[in-house]
């Protein structure tokens, strides 16, 4: 027997989505995932108390500050070059990703392996160029980026540490891109691994002993390959991972950007 309302009508669309949308608010479930002062609670009200429990309460939106200074969302300030990297970042992890269904850290297929990319495998060529050409910007967009900091003095007080934390994110990159090098096989790879190993070897003190641990034995091998595969797409991005996550919870405790000159 269907219900009716106080004047002998059956009830709305509207007052049914509504009833059903407040039996599901007071569910349980939802109020076990959303807390108090979220958008999606019942009884939610515009305030700055609400708006900040909003802000407080949601992963997505605690990545952004309540409120942002005038000069850190004009473009010609920031020209974009830490979020450029950060985005490059995603896309070299997206599309290695990729790359790494179809390739075999072996000195026999290594480079078969590529040159199936390239040839056979639809949009290989154009997905392994894209992961090229990204970590090329990548190392640009990051040593930019520190040269804006720099030029703005955003360096001082009291964002000392964030800056060491950018030399570390630096010199992270190059050797993610650098362990890259090895990983097609060819000619071009064993000459660089050859004279960046070479340069290691001559550090003082301990320079034979970092050399042997890049290459795994005395000379270039399969035990190289493996090692910088593992380098390239295991050790280095969770690193850099979290030194990054460091530098963006710093940038915010450290009052944001830092200002025009």
């Amino acid at each position: 027997m269907a219900t009716t309302n106080g004047n002998g009508d059956r009830p709305k669309l509207a007052e049914r989505l509504a009833a059903v949308g407040d039996k599901t608010r007071n569910s349980q479930a939802w109020t076990s995932i959303f807390r108090p002062g979220s958008i999606y609670r019942k009884g939610y009200t515009d305030s700055p108390r609400n708006r900040s429990y909003v802000i407080m309460n949601n992963v997505l939106y605690h990545l952004h500050p309540v409120k942002v200074k005038r000069h850190a969302v004009k473009v010609s300030y920031t020209l974009c070059l830490g979020g450029l990297s950060f985005f490059l970042f995603i896309l070299l992890t997206v599309t290695g990703i990729f790359l790494m269904f179809f390739y075999r850290p072996t000195v026999t297929e290594a480079y078969a392996n590529v040159q199936a990319l390239e040839t056979a495998v639809t949009f290989g060529s154009l997905v392994r160029n894209m992961h090229r050409w990204a970590a090329h910007l990548m190392v640009l967009s990051v040593f930019l980026h520190m040269a804006r900091v720099f030029y703005h003095g955003a360096y001082k007080s009291p964002r000392e540490f964030n800056w060491v934390i950018g030399i570390i994110l630096l010199t992270l990159t190059l050797l993610l891109s650098f362990t890259g090098y090895l990983l097609p096989w060819d000619q071009l790879s064993l000459w660089a691994v050859t004279v960046g190993t070479n340069m290691m070897g001559y550090t003082p003190v301990f320079g034979p002993q970092v050399k042997y641990v890049l290459l795994g034995s005395k000379e270039i091998g399969s035990e190289t390959l493996l090692r910088w595969y593992v380098l390239h797409v295991l050790m280095l991005p969770f690193v850099i991972v979290i030194f990054m996550a460091v530098h963006f919870w710093r940038v915010r405790k450290d009052g944001g950007l830092s200002g025009p000159l």
